[in-house]
């Protein structure tokens, strides 16, 4: 989440009249995640999130992201749903930007997780994967192989600014994924961005699961892959056997792995940990001017990256 197109009194007084939801007592933006601009919102009736959609998110996927957030919600997914207007219309256009007000969830996100809350997502993972198997929309990925080589592209001429040696091992390593990343894996609806501050707890339970923006059709276990480089890592970048062993264990017991997805776990693991190199990479060379948001430092997943490039055998990861 982040905040880069304001929205002042009277403009979001005028939008809020379009509901019934109440008037506004409180509104403030929230200035973590990268994205899209979100705000807290508080009204006479309860609490919601205001996002407007920046960056890139396409106008055109909108209708796909909310669905699939009431798709979940309606499998017991603790997912947001879109707040209906008047007039029984979810998307809008506030400030210029398309815009969707959702419901509030209770709890906080983790910066540190424990052992415990990744096995409470292992199982609720596995379970968003099997409610998602009935939602009958679908949406590539824009963000896997053909979505790296273009963000690679994008920023191959600046890369050794942030670090010597950068582009070269980006291009290396796309080379490497592209000739052998995996096909014919179980597929279906995943989050594809399912980061510790996009999973709300009130203790060891979850309550909450928010950001569906990268939502898409794909590999199930690439969702894993995405979890490991997030969750299953310390302050330091070194990897945490337990964490992944609880998550990866109470996916299985939820959603039994097949043997190829297991064996491509390490690929997958070295694809997601590239594909946030490259996004953090892409924003850190170029910032939005004015923007509140705190960018991330692509470094990070480099060097995950370069772990998960010594395993060879998916076993590794709970050992």
């Amino acid at each position: 989440m982040a905040v880069y197109t304001k929205v002042n009194d009277q403009t979001l007084n005028a939008f809020l009249a379009t509901y019934d939801v109440g008037e506004a007592t409180s509104f403030k933006g929230i200035a973590e995640g990268v994205e899209n601009s979100n705000y807290l919102l508080e009204t006479t009736k309860s609490r919601f999130i205001l996002t407007l959609y920046e960056k890139r998110a396409n106008p055109e996927d909108l209708p796909y992201f909310l669905n699939m957030m009431e798709h979940l919600a309606g499998g017991g997914i603790p997912s947001p749903l879109p707040i209906h207007d008047k007039s029984g219309k979810a998307l809008q256009t506030l400030a210029g930007r398309p815009a969707c007000l959702i419901s509030f969830l209770s709890g906080v996100s983790v910066h540190h997780p424990s052992e415990n809350q990744c096995a409470a997502l292992g199982a609720m993972l596995a379970d968003m994967h099997k409610v998602g198997q009935s939602f009958d929309e679908s949406r590539p990925n824009d963000l896997s192989l053909e979505g790296w080589k273009e963000l690679a592209t994008k920023t191959d001429a600046r890369a050794d600014e942030v670090k010597q040696g950068l582009a070269a091992e980006i291009r290396a390593e796309l080379a490497a994924l592209e000739a052998a990343w995996p096909t014919g894996l179980p597929s279906g609806t995943i989050h594809a961005d399912l980061f510790p501050d996009n999973v709300l707890f009130t203790g060891d339970t979850i309550t909450g699961v928010i950001d569906f923006y990268f939502g898409c059709t794909d590999m199930l276990a690439y969702d894993i892959a995405v979890c490991i480089n997030s969750w299953c890592f310390d302050e330091d970048h070194q990897f945490l056997p337990g964490h992944a062993k609880r998550l990866i264990e109470m996916y299985d017991a939820h959603r039994s792995l097949t043997p190829g997805e297991i064996q491509a776990l390490p690929l997958l693991c070295r694809g997601a940990a590239l594909r946030f190199l490259l996004t953090r990479l892409y924003d850190w060379l170029n910032p939005v001017e004015g923007a509140v948001v705190n960018p991330k430092n692509p470094l990070d997943y480099l060097k995950r990256l370069k772990f998960h490039q010594q395993i060879g055998d998916a076993a590794q990861y709970v050992v």
